[in-house]
């Protein structure tokens, strides 16, 4: 599983939520994306913005909650496991 920079209980709580919505890396289509809005230089020089697309529902996420490239992947997976359970 990727390091997304949180605890191991939360990751731990992503991964079953993420099986238990039969959402798997292999079906994700992930990019990065250069953040917009408040954050100086930083936000011009790095892609911390990340979009999900699950490859079988055709659903997509964009999420850029933190300045961190690896807390927003977490977001995102998350936002997608609630887009997923609101589908059923």
């Amino acid at each position: 599983m990727i390091n997304f920079g949180i605890t191991e209980r939360k990751k731990q709580e992503l991964e079953q939520r993420m099986l238990k919505c039969n959402l798997f890396e292999k079906d994700i289509e992930e990019k990065f994306v250069r953040s917009s809005g408040s954050g100086g230089q930083k936000v011009n020089k790095s892609s911390t913005c990340v979009y999900l697309k699950h490859i079988t529902s055709g659903l997509s996420v964009k999420i850029q909650k933190s300045r961190s490239q690896g807390l927003n992947r977490y977001y995102a997976r998350k936002k997608m496991c609630e887009l997923l359970e609101n589908k059923r």
